[in-house]
Protein backbone atom coordinates (compact mmCIF):
# COMPACT_ATOMS: atom_id res chain seq x y z
CA UNK A 1 0.00 0.00 0.00
CA UNK A 2 1.45 2.82 -1.33
CA UNK A 3 0.02 5.97 1.02
CA UNK A 4 1.13 8.58 -1.13
CA UNK A 5 -0.78 7.08 -4.13
CA UNK A 6 -4.07 6.95 -1.65
CA UNK A 7 -3.62 10.44 -0.43
CA UNK A 8 -2.78 12.02 -4.36
CA UNK A 9 -6.17 9.79 -5.56
CA UNK A 10 -8.19 11.52 -3.04
CA UNK A 11 -7.15 14.77 -3.75
CA UNK A 12 -8.02 14.16 -6.88
CA UNK A 13 -11.24 12.58 -6.15
CA UNK A 14 -11.66 15.98 -3.68
CA UNK A 15 -10.72 17.86 -6.76
CA UNK A 16 -13.44 16.62 -8.45
CA UNK A 17 -16.27 17.10 -6.04
CA UNK A 18 -15.75 20.55 -6.51
CA UNK A 19 -16.50 20.45 -10.54
CA UNK A 20 -19.21 21.23 -12.35
CA UNK A 21 -18.65 18.06 -13.98
CA UNK A 22 -22.16 17.39 -15.82
CA UNK A 23 -22.13 13.67 -14.68
CA UNK A 24 -21.56 14.55 -10.89
CA UNK A 25 -24.36 17.44 -11.69
CA UNK A 26 -26.65 14.24 -12.81
CA UNK A 27 -26.07 12.34 -10.17
CA UNK A 28 -27.00 14.70 -7.29
CA UNK A 29 -30.11 15.76 -9.47
CA UNK A 30 -31.29 11.91 -8.75
CA UNK A 31 -30.57 11.56 -5.51
CA UNK A 32 -32.57 14.34 -4.54
CA UNK A 33 -35.36 13.56 -6.27
CA UNK A 34 -34.82 9.79 -4.57
CA UNK A 35 -34.39 11.64 -0.83
CA UNK A 36 -36.26 14.70 -1.20
CA UNK A 37 -34.23 15.58 2.20
CA UNK A 38 -30.80 15.49 0.38
CA UNK A 39 -31.61 18.56 -1.33
CA UNK A 40 -29.10 19.82 -4.24
CA UNK A 41 -27.85 22.40 -1.70
CA UNK A 42 -27.22 19.96 1.00
CA UNK A 43 -25.45 17.81 -1.12
CA UNK A 44 -23.44 20.46 -2.69
CA UNK A 45 -22.37 21.67 1.30
CA UNK A 46 -21.89 17.84 2.14
CA UNK A 47 -19.07 17.17 -0.96
CA UNK A 48 -17.64 20.51 -0.64
CA UNK A 49 -16.58 20.25 3.17
CA UNK A 50 -15.77 16.57 2.85
CA UNK A 51 -13.34 17.92 -0.61
CA UNK A 52 -11.97 20.59 1.22
CA UNK A 53 -11.75 19.54 5.34
CA UNK A 54 -11.10 15.77 4.42
CA UNK A 55 -9.69 15.00 0.61
CA UNK A 56 -7.30 17.44 1.01
CA UNK A 57 -3.36 15.66 0.71
CA UNK A 58 -1.79 17.83 2.99
CA UNK A 59 -4.85 18.10 5.83
CA UNK A 60 -4.78 14.03 4.85
CA UNK A 61 -0.79 13.77 5.64
CA UNK A 62 -0.94 16.16 8.74
CA UNK A 63 -3.78 13.76 10.31
CA UNK A 64 -2.13 10.55 9.09
CA UNK A 65 0.89 11.52 10.98
CA UNK A 66 -0.75 11.36 14.29
CA UNK A 67 -0.64 7.42 13.66
CA UNK A 68 2.30 6.61 12.76
CA UNK A 69 0.76 3.67 10.23
CA UNK A 70 3.39 0.77 9.42
CA UNK A 71 1.72 -0.39 6.39
CA UNK A 72 4.36 -2.61 5.36
CA UNK A 73 3.43 -4.81 8.46
CA UNK A 74 -0.56 -4.62 8.40
CA UNK A 75 -2.31 -7.74 8.45
CA UNK A 76 -5.76 -5.92 6.48
CA UNK A 77 -9.06 -6.92 8.40
CA UNK A 78 -12.41 -6.37 6.84
CA UNK A 79 -14.39 -3.96 8.43
CA UNK A 80 -18.15 -3.76 8.12
CA UNK A 81 -19.59 -0.19 8.43
CA UNK A 82 -23.92 0.07 8.97
CA UNK A 83 -23.69 3.44 7.36
CA UNK A 84 -26.31 6.01 8.49
CA UNK A 85 -28.11 8.04 6.45
CA UNK A 86 -29.65 11.06 8.14
CA UNK A 87 -27.25 13.63 5.62
CA UNK A 88 -25.62 13.42 2.59
CA UNK A 89 -22.31 11.05 2.49
CA UNK A 90 -22.83 11.51 6.18
CA UNK A 91 -20.64 8.11 6.94
CA UNK A 92 -17.62 8.98 4.53
CA UNK A 93 -15.62 9.81 7.63
CA UNK A 94 -15.72 6.35 9.01
CA UNK A 95 -15.27 5.22 4.77
CA UNK A 96 -11.99 7.13 4.87
CA UNK A 97 -10.83 5.69 8.15
CA UNK A 98 -11.03 2.12 7.26
CA UNK A 99 -9.25 2.75 3.53
CA UNK A 100 -6.54 4.70 5.35
CA UNK A 101 -5.87 2.50 8.09
CA UNK A 102 -4.90 -0.31 5.65
CA UNK A 103 -8.22 -2.54 6.14
CA UNK A 104 -10.71 -3.76 3.83
CA UNK A 105 -14.14 -2.33 4.17
CA UNK A 106 -17.28 -4.30 3.47
CA UNK A 107 -20.47 -1.37 3.88
CA UNK A 108 -24.61 -1.87 3.83
CA UNK A 109 -25.73 1.21 2.76
CA UNK A 110 -29.03 3.20 4.04
CA UNK A 111 -31.66 3.23 2.19
CA UNK A 112 -31.66 6.96 2.31
CA UNK A 113 -28.27 6.98 0.93
CA UNK A 114 -27.66 4.27 -1.81
CA UNK A 115 -27.35 6.49 -5.02
CA UNK A 116 -24.61 8.76 -4.66
CA UNK A 117 -21.98 6.85 -2.34
CA UNK A 118 -21.61 4.39 -5.20
CA UNK A 119 -20.84 6.18 -7.59
CA UNK A 120 -18.06 8.70 -5.49
CA UNK A 121 -16.76 4.82 -4.80
CA UNK A 122 -16.53 4.79 -8.52
CA UNK A 123 -14.66 7.59 -9.33
CA UNK A 124 -12.35 6.70 -6.66
CA UNK A 125 -11.44 3.60 -8.08
CA UNK A 126 -10.36 5.35 -11.26
CA UNK A 127 -7.82 7.39 -9.56
CA UNK A 128 -6.76 4.57 -7.65
CA UNK A 129 -7.86 0.90 -9.30
CA UNK A 130 -6.13 -1.18 -6.16
CA UNK A 131 -9.44 0.30 -4.23
CA UNK A 132 -11.27 -2.30 -6.34
CA UNK A 133 -10.51 -5.05 -3.92
CA UNK A 134 -10.69 -2.91 -1.41
CA UNK A 135 -14.68 -1.96 -1.34
CA UNK A 136 -17.51 -3.63 -1.08
CA UNK A 137 -20.94 -2.93 -0.73
CA UNK A 138 -23.51 -5.61 0.76
CA UNK A 139 -27.07 -6.05 1.78
CA UNK A 140 -25.86 -8.12 4.89
CA UNK A 141 -22.63 -7.94 6.45
CA UNK A 142 -21.10 -11.14 6.33
CA UNK A 143 -17.41 -12.40 7.24
CA UNK A 144 -16.19 -9.39 8.62
CA UNK A 145 -13.46 -9.01 11.21
CA UNK A 146 -15.02 -5.50 12.99
CA UNK A 147 -17.64 -3.22 12.88
CA UNK A 148 -18.25 0.28 12.86
CA UNK A 149 -22.40 0.80 13.65
CA UNK A 150 -24.37 4.24 13.40
CA UNK A 151 -28.25 4.02 14.05
CA UNK A 152 -31.11 4.96 16.73
CA UNK A 153 -30.66 4.34 20.52
CA UNK A 154 -33.10 1.68 19.46
CA UNK A 155 -31.09 0.06 16.68
CA UNK A 156 -28.08 0.07 18.85
CA UNK A 157 -29.86 -2.38 21.26
CA UNK A 158 -29.81 -4.61 17.87
CA UNK A 159 -26.09 -3.87 16.97
CA UNK A 160 -25.03 -4.21 20.31
CA UNK A 161 -26.61 -8.05 20.27
CA UNK A 162 -25.58 -9.04 17.07
CA UNK A 163 -22.13 -7.73 16.75
CA UNK A 164 -20.80 -7.57 20.76
CA UNK A 165 -18.40 -10.59 19.73
CA UNK A 166 -16.30 -8.35 17.58
CA UNK A 167 -14.52 -5.62 18.03
CA UNK A 168 -16.90 -2.54 17.30
CA UNK A 169 -17.85 0.94 17.43
CA UNK A 170 -21.60 1.53 18.05
CA UNK A 171 -23.05 4.66 17.69
CA UNK A 172 -26.71 6.04 19.44
CA UNK A 173 -28.53 9.16 19.12
CA UNK A 174 -26.40 12.90 20.24
CA UNK A 175 -27.35 15.81 20.05
CA UNK A 176 -25.72 19.25 19.78
CA UNK A 177 -26.15 22.89 22.22
CA UNK A 178 -25.24 25.99 21.94
CA UNK A 179 -24.43 28.43 25.24
CA UNK A 180 -25.13 31.81 25.24
CA UNK A 181 -24.36 34.51 27.63
CA UNK A 182 -26.12 37.57 25.96
CA UNK A 183 -23.33 39.26 24.40
CA UNK A 184 -23.29 37.42 20.66
CA UNK A 185 -23.47 39.98 17.90
CA UNK A 186 -26.10 39.18 15.12
CA UNK A 187 -23.57 37.92 12.95
CA UNK A 188 -22.56 35.47 15.66
CA UNK A 189 -26.25 34.64 15.84
CA UNK A 190 -26.68 34.50 11.99
CA UNK A 191 -24.00 31.64 11.99
CA UNK A 192 -25.55 29.64 15.00
CA UNK A 193 -28.50 29.67 12.49
CA UNK A 194 -26.40 27.47 10.05
CA UNK A 195 -25.53 25.47 12.96
CA UNK A 196 -29.24 24.57 13.76
CA UNK A 197 -30.64 24.84 9.85
CA UNK A 198 -27.82 23.35 7.86
CA UNK A 199 -29.44 19.85 6.62
CA UNK A 200 -32.74 20.56 8.52
CA UNK A 201 -31.44 19.68 11.49
CA UNK A 202 -31.11 15.94 10.89
CA UNK A 203 -27.42 15.33 11.98
CA UNK A 204 -25.81 15.17 15.22
CA UNK A 205 -23.97 17.80 15.10
CA UNK A 206 -26.61 20.07 14.52
CA UNK A 207 -27.90 22.81 17.73
CA UNK A 208 -31.57 20.94 18.63
CA UNK A 209 -31.04 23.18 22.14
CA UNK A 210 -29.63 26.21 23.55
CA UNK A 211 -28.84 27.74 26.74
CA UNK A 212 -29.60 31.23 27.43
CA UNK A 213 -29.21 33.34 30.59
CA UNK A 214 -32.01 34.27 32.81
CA UNK A 215 -34.01 37.41 31.61
CA UNK A 216 -32.58 36.54 27.94
CA UNK A 217 -33.94 39.02 25.09
CA UNK A 218 -34.15 36.33 22.54
CA UNK A 219 -35.13 40.21 19.89
CA UNK A 220 -31.91 39.49 18.39
CA UNK A 221 -32.05 35.82 18.26
CA UNK A 222 -34.93 35.80 16.47
CA UNK A 223 -33.94 38.62 13.92
CA UNK A 224 -31.14 36.57 12.72
CA UNK A 225 -32.58 33.25 12.60
CA UNK A 226 -34.93 34.85 10.13
CA UNK A 227 -32.42 35.00 7.80
CA UNK A 228 -32.37 31.14 7.58
CA UNK A 229 -36.19 31.29 6.30
CA UNK A 230 -35.60 29.31 2.99
CA UNK A 231 -36.48 26.02 4.98
CA UNK A 232 -40.28 27.28 4.78
CA UNK A 233 -39.89 26.10 0.72
CA UNK A 234 -39.42 22.40 1.67
CA UNK A 235 -42.35 20.70 2.23
CA UNK A 236 -41.31 17.67 4.21
CA UNK A 237 -40.21 20.31 6.68
CA UNK A 238 -43.32 22.39 6.89
CA UNK A 239 -45.15 19.05 7.44
CA UNK A 240 -42.78 18.34 10.84
CA UNK A 241 -42.97 21.83 11.62
CA UNK A 242 -47.32 22.01 11.30
CA UNK A 243 -47.14 18.76 12.90
CA UNK A 244 -45.37 19.53 15.80
CA UNK A 245 -47.19 23.17 15.92
CA UNK A 246 -50.91 20.92 16.50
CA UNK A 247 -49.02 19.43 19.30
CA UNK A 248 -48.20 22.11 21.44
CA UNK A 249 -51.26 24.17 20.64
CA UNK A 250 -53.50 21.73 21.42
CA UNK A 251 -51.12 21.02 24.69
CA UNK A 252 -50.97 25.19 25.14
CA UNK A 253 -47.21 24.80 25.46
CA UNK A 254 -45.52 28.67 24.63
CA UNK A 255 -43.63 29.20 21.97
CA UNK A 256 -41.46 32.00 20.65
CA UNK A 257 -43.45 33.46 17.33
CA UNK A 258 -41.27 32.73 14.96
CA UNK A 259 -42.96 31.12 11.12
CA UNK A 260 -40.57 28.40 10.50
CA UNK A 261 -38.94 26.86 13.54
CA UNK A 262 -40.74 25.70 16.88
CA UNK A 263 -38.76 27.30 19.84
CA UNK A 264 -40.14 25.78 23.13
CA UNK A 265 -39.25 25.60 26.62
CA UNK A 266 -37.88 22.27 27.54
CA UNK A 267 -35.05 20.69 29.40
CA UNK A 268 -34.22 17.77 26.87
CA UNK A 269 -31.72 18.03 24.48
CA UNK A 270 -33.61 16.17 21.30
CA UNK A 271 -35.89 18.00 20.11
CA UNK A 272 -38.18 16.84 16.67
CA UNK A 273 -37.52 18.27 13.68
CA UNK A 274 -38.54 21.84 12.74
CA UNK A 275 -38.30 22.56 16.38
CA UNK A 276 -35.93 24.11 18.88
CA UNK A 277 -35.66 23.41 22.68
CA UNK A 278 -34.00 26.47 24.74
CA UNK A 279 -33.22 26.50 28.83
CA UNK A 280 -32.69 29.41 31.18
CA UNK A 281 -29.49 29.07 33.08
CA UNK A 282 -28.49 31.59 36.26
CA UNK A 283 -25.04 30.29 36.28
CA UNK A 284 -23.07 28.91 33.10
CA UNK A 285 -20.75 26.33 34.82
CA UNK A 286 -23.55 24.91 36.30
CA UNK A 287 -24.48 24.19 32.60
CA UNK A 288 -20.76 23.51 31.59
CA UNK A 289 -21.37 20.95 34.43
CA UNK A 290 -24.45 19.49 33.94
CA UNK A 291 -22.95 18.83 29.45
CA UNK A 292 -20.24 17.15 31.44
CA UNK A 293 -22.18 14.71 33.09
CA UNK A 294 -24.31 14.47 30.30
CA UNK A 295 -21.61 13.81 27.88
CA UNK A 296 -22.90 10.83 26.24
CA UNK A 297 -25.70 12.28 25.43
CA UNK A 298 -23.64 15.50 23.59
CA UNK A 299 -22.14 15.23 20.07
CA UNK A 300 -20.62 19.09 20.48
CA UNK A 301 -21.34 22.15 21.62
CA UNK A 302 -21.09 26.38 20.76
CA UNK A 303 -20.11 28.85 22.71
CA UNK A 304 -18.25 31.65 22.35
CA UNK A 305 -15.37 29.72 24.06
CA UNK A 306 -15.53 26.15 22.33
CA UNK A 307 -16.55 25.98 18.90
CA UNK A 308 -16.98 28.43 17.04
CA UNK A 309 -20.75 29.47 15.83
CA UNK A 310 -21.63 27.99 11.98
CA UNK A 311 -18.85 25.12 12.27
CA UNK A 312 -20.67 22.54 14.12
CA UNK A 313 -21.62 21.00 10.70
CA UNK A 314 -17.80 21.52 9.20
CA UNK A 315 -16.03 18.52 10.53
CA UNK A 316 -12.42 17.86 9.65
CA UNK A 317 -10.44 14.73 9.83
CA UNK A 318 -9.76 15.15 13.48
CA UNK A 319 -13.76 15.35 14.63
CA UNK A 320 -14.43 12.04 15.68
CA UNK A 321 -18.21 11.01 16.05
CA UNK A 322 -18.75 10.26 19.78
CA UNK A 323 -15.40 11.42 20.60
CA UNK A 324 -14.27 7.85 19.61
CA UNK A 325 -11.00 7.47 17.93
CA UNK A 326 -12.05 5.75 14.93
CA UNK A 327 -8.58 6.02 13.41
CA UNK A 328 -6.99 4.49 16.76
CA UNK A 329 -9.66 1.97 17.10
CA UNK A 330 -9.13 0.77 13.55
CA UNK A 331 -4.78 0.86 14.06
CA UNK A 332 -5.56 -1.35 17.03
CA UNK A 333 -7.51 -4.49 15.39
Amino acid sequence: MNINHYIQASQQLGEFLLSDNEELTAIIHKTSIYNSWFTIDNIHKSLRNIAIEMLNADKLTTWLNNYLIDYTSIEPKKVGIVAAGNLPMVSFHDILCVIFSGHQLQIKLSEKDKILLPFIFEKWIAYLPELKDKIEIVERLHNFDAVIATGSNNSARYFDYYFSKYPNIIRKNRNSVAILDGTETEQQLVQLGYDIFDYFGLGCRNISKIFVPDNYDFALLLKALKQHNYVEQHTPYMNNLDYQRTIYLMSQTKMLDINFINIVENSGYSSPIACLYYEFYSDKNIVLEKLKQDSELIQCFVATSAIEFGQTQKPSLSDYADNIDTMLFLKNL
